[in-house]
């Protein structure tokens, strides 16, 4: 099976670079100043569940050479109109493309642009991030879970065609009947998370120090969570518990990437993650007060940065 990695990040890095380890047929469509990291450095991973140095095949926009069996797509929300571009060449009749990005929205973006035939749901769980020299660096936590399945649900062949790909490979791969359910799940998660950082500009620890900090923070994931049921998705009472812990969790550094995307003045996944959710709840009737602040927040940072980035 001929697999494509979009994006060599974090995520793409790790599970891209895990299936390099096990063997497979792997390349990886970056840009070039990652291209130039892999080629001096190669492709390092450094995880709790064993460290790597590899030197994978890539290939840069205009440089693919035919269709590929599966596009693993792993880049950031606001990247994907240009990965789209750049990975369409790759896509041909029996082309399976497996997105591990926040949210919904892309699903049916790719989905206008290829033919929801070739889409599959997918999320993954996994605290990495890239270092200073390309590095991918698997956090303290120890998930390197891989989900992946069926929009409509169930589990087809293609589906068993994927886990059997990733069945050597140093990663938690999982076939699931319910991917949609998953990918609300993390959503929810992830939407709490990263409102709660960008509104107060802090990691979690310092939620429960500020005064109303800890109420704020169980209101809003009892918001994202109640959209998520009005959707059909109710996340699991398991998975509400411990989100409910993280986010109270005193003394906790924990941040999402967006507010990291933030304090380095990048751009970032407000629209995708919180904006998308806070109209779909409105859709929906549920009312989501911090929810959309938190957006508002975001955005407002998005018109500051862009304004100054083409200032004479």
């Amino acid at each position: 099976m001929r697999v494509l990695v979009v994006g060599a990040g974090a995520l793409g890095g790790y599970f891209g670079g895990r299936l390099v380890e096990a063997g497979r047929d792997v390349t990886f469509l970056v840009r070039p100043h990652r291209a130039e990291q892999i080629s001096q450095h190669g492709l390092r991973i450094e995880s709790q569940h064993g460290d790597a140095d590899l030197r994978p095949r890539t290939v840069l926009t205009g440089g693919l050479d035919g269709s590929h069996d599966l596009i693993l797509l792993a880049v950031k929300a606001y990247s994907l109109d240009a990965a789209m571009n750049d990975m369409a060449p790759a896509v041909g009749p029996g082309t399976t493309i497996v997105p591990v990005l926040n949210g919904m929205r892309h699903i049916d973006l790719l989905a206008e642009r290829f033919g929801a035939g070739r889409v599959l749901g997918g999320t993954a769980v996994i605290a990495a991030a890239l270092g200073p020299d390309g590095r991918v660096v698997q956090g303290a936590m120890p998930n390197h879970d891989l989900i992946f399945g069926e929009v409509a649900g169930g589990v087809s062949d293609r589906v068993r065609a994927v886990a059997a790909l990733c069945k050597e490979a140093k990663f938690a791969a999982r076939a699931s009947e319910a991917v949609v359910g998953d990918m609300w799940q993390k959503w929810v998660g992830l939407a709490a998370l990263a409102g709660m950082n960008c509104l107060m500009r802090g990691a979690v620890g310092d939620f429960p120090a500020a005064p109303g900090g800890r109420e704020a923070a169980l209101a809003l994931l009892a918001k994202c969570r109640a959209t998520a049921s009005a959707a059909g998705h109710p996340p699991r009472p398991e998975f509400v518990e411990f989100a409910a812990c993280l986010l109270t969790r005193e003394g906790s550094t924990q941040t999402a990437s967006m507010l990291r995307d933030i304090e380095g003045g990048g751009p970032t996944e407000g629209e995708h993650v919180l904006g998308d959710l806070a109209e779909r709840a409105e859709r929906m009737g549920v009312p989501t007060p911090v929810l959309r602040l938190a957006r508002c927040h975001v955005a407002a940072y998005e018109v500051r940065r862009e304004r100054e980035r083409t200032a004479p």
